[in-house]
Formats: C-alpha cells, sequence, structure tokens
C-alpha cells in the first residue's frame, strides 16, 4: 500500500470514528492482511486477554486511554514486562480525540488529535516492518560504532605500521571479522547475547598482550566444526562461509586498542545498518585513498530515485495487478528469484543491499497476499464444512481456531521459505578493504531480513539457520573500468540483469596516471576531455544491449552539460538503446562523514521501445516520447562548440584577463591614496568589472596603461614600481613570456573605443534571467565576464530574453547548478531569425523600457534586481513585454511553455547547421572560372 493510500484510508478512518472497530481499521490502513486482522480481532493472535486492550506480537499495544492521564499511562506501559515480552513496537492510546503513542525502539513520543492522524503515519510506518533501515547517517549506533572503529584502526596502525604497509589486507580481514562478531552477538547470530565481548574479557590480559592469541584460536573456531579448541573459544559455533577461512596476519595489540574493543561490545550492534556501512568505511578507510576513487556512501531516498523507476515501480506493479491471482502471484515470486543485480562499483555494497532489503520486503508482501487468498479459501471451505456437519440436536460443530490455522479445509497450512538469494547480487569493487565489507553487509542485511520474513508472516514464514553461513553476494575484486562485466556477472539470452551503482565520476583534470591508462584502453581515442564515468556508461550500454536489461547510474551532471554532451553520448546512444529515464540535476546527499551534498544527475539506459520515457525534476514526473543527451523532452540533437555565431551576431569574447599578481588592482580606497601620492596616474585609471563587481554593485579599477609611452611610465615612479612588480609575477611563472609586457593585462580581448555588452560567466540557477551590463569605452571588463563590443540594443534585448534563458540552460554548461555562459556553446549556437530593421527597433524600445525600469533603484544591485523574490514588479513586466517581442520574431503564435520554446529551438538549430539549408546555402559563394 503506497503512503498516500495509507494516509486516505486514515482520513476515513477519523472522519467515521467506530471505537469498536478503530484499531483493527487502523492496522487494515496500514497493508495488514484482512485475514490477520480478523484472527486479531477474534482473540487469535491478542496476547493480552483484557478487555479493550490489543497486544499484537512484534507490532503494537492498543487500549482506550483515560483523558488527561495517557502520557502518564503510555509511560508506565512502556515498562511493563508482561508487554514488553511480546517486543510490540508502538504503544497507542487514544481517548478518541487526542492520541498519545510511543515508539519503544526509539523512546519517541507522540502527542496529538485524532484528527491529525493521517499526519503522523510515517511514525506508525515501524509497525508494518518497512523501517528496517534509516534514510540518513544520523543515527546514533551507526555514528558510535563508526568512531570507535576508526579509533582502534588507527591505534593498530600506530602500533603496527609494517602491517598497514605491507598486509593492509589482513587489517581488513580483521576488521569484518571484528564487526562480524559483535554484530553477531547482539542480533542471535551468536548463542549467546554479549559472548563475543564476555570472552574477549574474560580471557585476554589487560594490556593487550595476548590478544593476537585469542583472535587466532576464535577465527580458527569460527572456521571449523571440531570441538579440539581452548576453552575460551570452544563454545562459539561454526561459521564459515569464507568469512574465517583464510589465515591472516594478527597484529600486535595494547591495552588501548583492547579498551576500545570492550567499549565496541557496550554499544548497541542491533541498531547498526548494513546499508550504511560505507560511512563507517569512511571513517576508518584511508580518506585520501576513497576519495581518490569517487567513492560515495548512499542514503536510501537517493538509492530508491534510481531502483524504483528502473525496476522496483515496474514490480509492484506487477504485483498490484495481480493481487488476487495466486498462479500469478507465485510467478512474480520465481521471477523475483531469476533476477540479477550488478553494481560495478559497489564500494561497500549499499545499492546491492538496499536492492535486496526491497526486494525482500516485496516478497514478504506477495506471501502475504497469498496467505489471504488461501485463507479466504479456507474459511470458505470451513463454512462449507460446518453447514454439513450436525449433532445430534443438529448443532453445528465449530472448528478450533488452533486447528483452522492449521487446516486449510483439511489442508495442511503452507510453510513459506524465502526465494530471494544474495546468489543473486554481483558487483566489482576495486578497494579491498570496501569489497570485504560489501561481502559481510550482504550477510548482516540477509540476517536481518530473515527476521523480519519471520515475523511479518506470522506462523507462516520460516527461514534457515543463518549459519553456517552461505553463500554471499558474489564481489569480485578488481577494477570494473578494465574488468571484464561479464566474467564478473555472467548473462545469458533469457536473463533479466539490472545494472545500478554510483560510479567513481572524476572530470579530465583530476584523473590519475592510473585512470587515464583506464579511458586509454576503453577508448582508444577521442578521450581525453571525456569524464572517467563515462566508462560505466559506455560499457553498460554494450553490456545491455540486446539483452533483457537495463541499467541506471548516478553520475555528475556536467556529461549532460555543455560541450561533453557531444564528446560523450555519440558513443553511448545508438540505434538499440535510449536513456528510458532520468533525473535532472539535483543535490545527492550521501551518508559520509560530513554528509556533503554533490550535484548529480541519474540516467537510465534501456534497449529501445515505444514505451513512454520517465523524465524527473524536482519531485515532478513527466511521461515523455524521447529523453535526448541534456535530459530533455526532445530529439537527439548534439549542440557543438562554434566559433563564430550561426545567427550571425557580432563576435564575443572573454574579458581581460590580468595574470598580474594583483599588482595592476585597486579597491576604491587604494586607488584614491595612490593617486594621492602621484597624482599623474589618474589618468591611467579604468573602472574594472568582474562577475562579482557588476552583480553586487562593488568598485574596483585597475592600472590600464595599453597607450603609455616609455617616458610617461619613468615620470610616474609609483606605476613603474607596479610594473616591475608584475614583472616579477610572471617572468617566475608557468608562463614567462608573459613578462614581455608587464606594464598590460596577459590578454586584451576588449576592442578599444567601443561601447560594450557584458555577460557575467557564471551567474545563480535561481535567476529567471542571466543579469546583463551595457557600458562605454571607459569601463574594462575581466575575464571572469564576457563581452561584444556592440552599442545596438536589440542585441541585449535577444540576449536577455527567455528564449535565449531556455538554450543557455539546456546546452550551456554549469558550475553545480548555476549557469556558467560560454561563447562557443551559448551565444554561437543560439538559433535567431534573420530580422528587419523595423523588427530591431521594436526591441530597442523594449531594452529602452528594461533600462528605465533598473534606473529608478541606483542603490539596488544587479543581484537584488535579478533576484526572484526581491525583482520589482514593473522590471518584471518590462522583461514579460521583451520576452513576447522576441517570441514574435520566430512566430506568430505565442510559446506555451519552455518545452515548447526548447523544442522549436532544437528544431530551428538543426536546420541551420545542416548543410542542405537555406542558412547554409546563404554562406556558399559562387566560384568564379577562370577563363
Amino acid at each position: 500500500m503506497t503512503s498516500k493510500e495509507t494516509e486516505q484510508h486514515l482520513e476515513n478512518l477519523v472522519l467515521n470514528l467506530n471505537p469498536s472497530e478503530f484499531i483493527y481499521d487502523f492496522l487494515l490502513a496500514f497493508g495488514f492482511p484482512k485475514a490477520s486482522v480478523s484472527r486479531l480481532k477474534k482473540g487469535d493472535f491478542n496476547r493480552f486477554k483484557v478487555a479493550g486492550e490489543i497486544l499484537y506480537k512484534g507490532k503494537i499495544f492498543f487500549k482506550e486511554g483515560q483523558t488527561g492521564n495517557m502520557l502518564f499511562e503510555v509511560e508506565e506501559l512502556s515498562h511493563d514486562p508482561r508487554i514488553l515480552k511480546e517486543n510490540p513496537r508502538i504503544i497507542f492510546l487514544t481517548d478518541y480525540k487526542n492520541v498519545v503513542a510511543k515508539d519503544l525502539r526509539t523512546k519517541v513520543n507522540r502527542e496529538f488529535p485524532i484528527t491529525d492522524l493521517p499526519k503522523y503515519r510515517d511514525f506508525f510506518v515501524p509497525i508494518t516492518g518497512a523501517e528496517i533501515y534509516k534514510s540518513t547517517n544520523d543515527n546514533k549506533a551507526d555514528r558510535d560504532a563508526s568512531y570507535a572503529l576508526a579509533n582502534f584502526y588507527d591505534i593498530v596502525v600506530q602500533d603496527n605500521p609494517e602491517l598497514y604497509k605491507g598486509d593492509s589486507h589482513s587489517l581488513n580481514i580483521l576488521l569484518s571479522r571484528l564487526l562480524f562478531c559483535f554484530f553477531a552477538e547482539d542480533t542471535g547470530i551468536f548463542e549467546k547475547e554479549g559472548m563475543f565481548t564476555d570472552a574477549l574479557a574474560n580471557n585476554t590480559a589487560e594490556n593487550g598482550s595476548d590478544l593476537d592469541v585469542f583472535f587466532k584460536d576464535l577465527f580458527a573456531k569460527l572456521n571449523s566444526r571440531k570441538s579440539d579448541h581452548p576453552s575460551a573459544v570452544k563454545d562459539f559455533p561454526y561459521v564459515n562461509g569464507g568469512l574465517f577461512k583464510d589465515e591472516i596476519k594478527i597484529p600486535r595489540f595494547s591495552k588501548k586498542s583492547r579498551d576500545i574493543l570492550l567499549d565496541c561490545g557496550n554499544l548497541n550492534w542491533d541498531e547498526i545498518n548494513p546499508d550504511i556501512f560505507g560511512s563507517m568505511i569512511q571513517a576508518v578507510a584511508d580518506p585520501e585513498e576513497r576519495s581518490g576513487l569517487g567513492m560515495h556512501y548512499t542514503s536510501v531516498p537517493n538509492i530508491l530515485k534510481l531502483i524504483k523507476p528502473l525496476f522496483l515501480d515496474e514490480l509492484y506493479e506487477e504485483f498490484e495487478k495481480n493481487r488476487d491471482n495466486a498462479k500469478n502471484l507465485e510467478k512474480l515470486l520465481t521471477r523475483l528469484s531469476d533476477i540479477k543485480f550488478f553494481d560495478p562499483a559497489c564500494g561497500s555494497g549499499n545499492f546491492l543491499i538496499i536492492t535486496y532489503k526491497e526486494l525482500r520486503l516485496l516478497e514478504i508482501k506477495i506471501i502475504q497476499q497469498l496467505i489471504e487468498i488461501e485463507n479466504e479459501y479456507a474459511e470458505a471451505q470451513i463454512t462449507a464444512q460446518t453447514k454439513m456437519n450436525f449433532s445430534g440436536k443438529g448443532d453445528t460443530v465449530a472448528i478450533p481456531p488452533t486447528q483452522q490455522k492449521i487446516n486449510f479445509g483439511g489442508k495442511q497450512a503452507k510453510i513459506y521459505y524465502p526465494q530471494i538469494q544474495l546468489s543473486q547480487f554481483y558487483g566489482i569493487e576495486i578497494k579491498d578493504f570496501a569489497h570485504e565489507m560489501a561481502i559481510l553487509s550482504l550477510w548482516l542485511a540477509e540476517h536481518q531480513m530473515n527476521k523480519v520474513f519471520v515475523d511479518q508472516l506470522e506462523g507462516f514464514g520460516q527461514t534457515d539457520p543463518i549459519l553456517p553461513l552461505k553463500e554471499s553476494g558474489k564481489i569480485t575484486l578488481g577494477n570494473a573500468a578494465t574488468y571484464d562485466w561479464e566474467k564478473a556477472c555472467p548473462k545469458e539470452a533469457n536473463d533479466e540483469i539490472y545494472i545500478i551503482g554510483n560510479p567513481p565520476y572524476l572530470g579530465s583534470r583530476n584523473q590519475d596516471a592510473e585512470q587515464k591508462k583506464d579511458m586509454e584502453l576503453v577508448f582508444r581515442k577521442d578521450y581525453k576531455s571525456l569524464d572517467y564515468v563515462t566508462i560505466w556508461f559506455y560499457k553498460g550500454a554494450k553490456y545491455i544491449d540486446g539483452i533483457n536489461s537495463k541499467l541506471a547510474f548516478v553520475s555528475t551532471n556536467s556529461i549532460c552539460q555543455g560541450l561533453l554532451v557531444a564528446l560523450t553520448w555519440p558513443r553511448i546512444l545508438n540505434d538499440n538503446i535510449e536513456i528510458n529515464f532520468a533525473y535532472q540535476s539535483f543535490k545527492w546527499i550521501n551518508n559520509a562523514k560530513g554528509n556533503a551534498g554533490v550535484t548529480v544527475i541519474i540516467v537510465g539506459l534501456a534497449n529501445k521501445s515505444a514505451k513512454p520515457k520517465l523524465l524527473f525534476n524536482d519531485k515532478v514526473k513527466k511521461e515523455v516520447k524521447n529523453i535526448n543527451a541534456y535530459l530533455l523532452d526532445s530529439n537527439d540533437i548534439y549542440v557543438e562548440s562554434k566559433n563564430q555565431s550561426i545567427s550571425k551576431f557580432p563576435s564575443m569574447n572573454f574579458g581581460n584577463m590580468p595574470a598580474d599578481g594583483g599588482h595592476l588592482l585597486f579597491t576604491e580606497e587604494e586607488k584614491k591614496d595612490f593617486i594621492l601620492k602621484e597624482p599623474g596616474s589618474e589618468l591611467w585609471f579604468k573602472e574594472l568589472l568582474s562577475a562579482h563587481e557588476f552583480l553586487n554593485g562593488k568598485k574596483r579599477y585597475c592600472l590600464w596603461l595599453e597607450d603609455i609611452e616609455d617616458d610617461e611610465l619613468v615620470a610616474l615612479p609609483l606605476v613603474n614600481e607596479r610594473v616591475k612588480l608584475v614583472y616579477n609575477e610572471r617572468i617566475n611563472s608557468s608562463r614567462p613570456q608573459l613578462a614581455v609586457v608587464p606594464h598590460l593585462f596577459a590578454q586584451i580581448t576588449q576592442p578599444p573605443n567601443s561601447d560594450f555588452i557584458l555577460i557575467p560567466s557564471t551567474t545563480s540557477e535561481n535567476r529567471e534571467y542571466i543579469p546583463i551590463g551595457f557600458f562605454d569605452e571607459n569601463y574594462k571588463s575581466s575575464n571572469s565576464c564576457l563581452v561584444i563590443a556592440t552599442s545596438q540594443p536589440w542585441l541585449f534585448g535577444i540576449l536577455h530574453s527567455k528564449m535565449h534563458m531556455v538554450w543557455v540552460d539546456a546546452v550551456g554548461g554549469k558550475l553545480k547548478t548555476d549557469y556558467r555562459y560560454s561563447a562557443k556553446l551559448c551565444y554561437n549556437t543560439f538559433p535567431f531569425p534573420n530580422i528587419t530593421a523595423k523588427q530591431k527597433e521594436i526591441i530597442n524600445q523594449y531594452v529602452f523600457a528594461i533600462l528605465d525600469e533598473r534606473a529608478k533603484f541606483p542603490q539596488k544591485t544587479m543581484a537584488w534586481l535579478y533576484n526572484p523574490d526581491t525583482m520589482p514588479k514593473d522590471l518584471k513586466n518590462a522583461h514579460r513585454e521583451l520576452d513576447e517581442a522576441i517570441e514574435r520574431c520566430y512566430r506568430l503564435a505565442p510559446f506555451t511553455s519552455d518545452a515548447e520554446r526548447l523544442e522549436y529551438l532544437f528544431k530551428m538549430y538543426d536546420e541551420m547547421t545542416k548543410k542542405d539549408t537555406l542558412w547554409a546555402k546563404e554562406k556558399k559563394t559562387k566560384r568564379k572560372v577562370a577563363k
């Protein structure tokens, strides 16, 4: 049942309040099977026999509370051993006006009017068993364990530096084994609670000197069925499964490291989440090595963004479609047990673990529905049977409830076992530590889910013992960039395979020598500008081509922006492969320490089909016919950089680059002080505009010495001193040739004696319009802006229009999610029709109106004027009128959406850049024939 459906049921529940049915309707609202609720109502599942009180084992304790006393009551009940014995998650009291509830695991209380019950849906979700992991890394148990193990790791490395350098694999295996032992003693894998910690505390010296011997004996016992082991470890079970198979070099320990392990034993490992062991890895493993490989440990909601549209939503749709068809539900279970899941950059296993847990939850729901179908059939059989059974007096003979549980009209109740196995999960991981953790975490996730399986199926579900450990996920230790994926995850013609993950994304400047070799090996040529993540999309597309397989990866958004689009996607998208769903740019919050967010996209690839594609933006899902490489609802067109404007606009260049070490630049105060000391310098000062100054109303100045004569420079000793400083700066730089002209900016691109249009190279994504300026020749632009030498207002109007903004947003590069303006990619590629002098004059008038509105706020900055929250109403209106005038240059019919504008622009770009079009033909010149 979806969250919206549950909320709707809860709304109906409080609108049509019926105290006698309230708790049963409440459970039905959360998707509990009707058969189970019916048996709870009859008393079969109620562990309390007090009238009006319901104790549903492992789920909820409910009773009618006394008005004004419920807070006291709930605290009293939360310590009642009779209740705690049955381990309910929630205590729920109500007087049918107000509700008081307590989560016995998190110790969180809630008090609210009963009419607000739908708003508290999330609080009660754990009674369904759905809350088996955290959405974020803000879990005390995970954090405590992470920091403690990080401390332990550091001390062991400090005490054994040669081990860390020579055999870090042994250290990684040791840590994996310790994590398993702590988890095992708190979750019932080991027979006695605290068994590992107690054995360590009672059988090793306080100074830690014999701890290595203890671990050697323990690991040997955990890998053996024999009983001839030292008494300290003889009671431990046989574990194996590969975890304790290999003999490792065990380091020396100290009192400090032993004390930390004992402290770790006092943590609540039952609350540790295997799916966020990645955050523990970050605190423990070498951060430089890890961050260099782009490992990200991802929150559950973000993983769901990828796996739901890739496969999970479709599986749930199949389940809902066949809820009443037992045969098809059985087929769906079989299908679930056959699917392969493959993460070729799996880190410590986040994506695989969450996928595994989600599938196990779906498996439980399917089995619950099968049980309900069987129960309904059985009840019909029992009803028919009781009508036929009469005593001598004609009375019906009731069948006891316990017998009803076992007999379905004479049939033995079916016991279900999990069909989803860890052997369906494949991965490749380059780092040894993360590789070991992925294998271990999958085992622990299996144990957690087996407990949920048995609990949720209430006597109809059974699992094999966790020990000895069975085959875990098939995680290959290797470099996925160069390793053969078909060896890591073999594929057959009829296999259903989903490739998932968050591969390393590294721009060309951030790749090390080994990664550059990987790029060369995979692509052989034209690869030097590509992002490292391109390898995963390229290899993934080849892997899924022609088989029943799909993939989705998280990636940096840069591969779908700017120049990289045309360099990257023609290698991946072809006659067979298409983008079948995508998330446009969003902040990706991971579970790593620090929880830093990066701006990413999610791209799903599949074999081409006529099915609608799904495009997600800011939680909005849209069905579209096609998703192109810019992640837009448009045709497959690649916009490539141009050296000249396809619309015949005048040239655009970067502003002037100082490269002066700051010696030619001045604040307003510094300029005043300098002129006081050397009045003759005033002639040579120009106001310098960078993007920062232009947007924020700041003033900065520069010495502009372009036309100065030698004798003039000699006559200005302070200016000459600055020039010498620039010389020293440049002669010692990577470009010493610039020292030849130390009095000039290193690069002068702004034409002299000309007005110009100025555009900041980067600006906030929140602005509806990029702020643009008009300046005369007395101003100089820095290289953080772009300039067009022109005095034509109509060009200013075109660049300041909605049509141009839509184009920039689609094809321009971005810095995170902010606009990054490019002359070759945004300006030169922008398609605009030829217009008449009259049309230009009309646009001029609208531009003057905008400039007039700006002039009404002389004290305000451009950032304020173009902030959506503060932009003056009349300025907005002036822009709207300009937008309409610009759009009429394209066509008379108004555009109804940005999507429509973009579709028109892409089509026009395609036409203008084809060789056989009208625009291209205009460029041709007749060749003179020699006579």
